[in-house]
This record gives C-alpha cells, structure tokens and sequence, in this order.
C-alpha cells in the first residue's frame, strides 16, 4: 500500500536526517489524514491507495501550479523549495502511461463503448478514468479525447 511506503519514507527520513525530505513527507501524510477526516462522514469509502493518489495528484497539481507562478515572480528561493517536494510528491505516484499507451487506450476505449463523436467524450472519458485513473493525467486524456473523437 502506497500509505505504508510513505510512513517508511518518513521513518527513513528521519534516520538519514533529511529535514527537507521529512517535512515534505510530512506534508503528504497530513494532506492523507485531513481527506481520511473528511471521509469520516461519506457513504462509501474509496480503496486507499486511490484515495492516496487522489490526494497526492492533487498536490502535484498545485506544485506546478505554484511553481508557474514563483517563477513569473522571480521568486527563486520559493520556487527551489517546491521543486523539492514535488520530486517527493511524485516518488509515491504509480508509475504513468505513456503517450502512445495513453492515444492507445484512448482508441480502444472508443472502439469499445462504439463512440463516434463529441456528444459521446463523458462516456470515452469515464471509462478511462474508471480503468487507467492513476496512470493517466486526465487533463491530458480530456484533449486527446476530444481530438480522437473531433477527428474521426
């Protein structure tokens, strides 16, 4: 379970006297208990290295996003320090599909649900989330998606 790697991480961390690495993971482990509180309350609980790699590409998201932005500001030290963790962050993420793996998921996907255009992106879209979604950045899948489907 990708929980357990990263309490090793911690452990690790913490041995090797890598305070940066350890408040990075620290982070993570905070980010995946604050969602665990939030789930308390839900219906049905989704498996737990999902609900882990929810939260961890939540927070490579607003890395980037943070990062983007220290850079337009000249702020080097800031963006230095998310840098770091973002290489944390993505040490714990299931390995990613390829581009060519992803278009021929995407084409598989098509031809299975037997979608034919536009109208028909959410169900192409679903199921690939359903399937391939840690693998997969769906941001990107979106466009390819439209673009199999605007195309063919």
């Amino acid at each position: 379970m990708i929980r357990d790697t990263i309490k090793a991480a911690q452990i690790s961390a913490m041995k090797a006297g890598d305070k940066p690495r350890l408040a990075a993971v620290r982070l993570i482990l905070a980010k995946v208990k604050d969602r665990d509180i939030e789930l308390r309350t839900a219906a049905s609980l989704p498996d737990d290295d999902s609900l882990v790699v929810e939260v961890l590409q939540k927070m490579v998201k607003q890395r980037r996003e943070s990062i983007t932005l220290y850079e337009q500001g000249g702020r080097q030290e800031l963006d230095d320090i998310e840098q770091a963790e973002l290489v944390v962050i993505e040490e714990f993420l299931p390995a990613r599909l390829s581009d060519d793996e992803v278009k021929a998921a995407i084409a598989a996907i098509i031809a299975e649900t037997g979608a034919t255009g536009p109208k028909d992106m959410g169900r192409v879209i679903g199921a690939i989330k359903a399937r391939y979604g840690t693998e997969v950045d769906m941001s990107a899948v979106s466009a390819l998606v439209k673009a199999a489907l605007t195309a063919g």
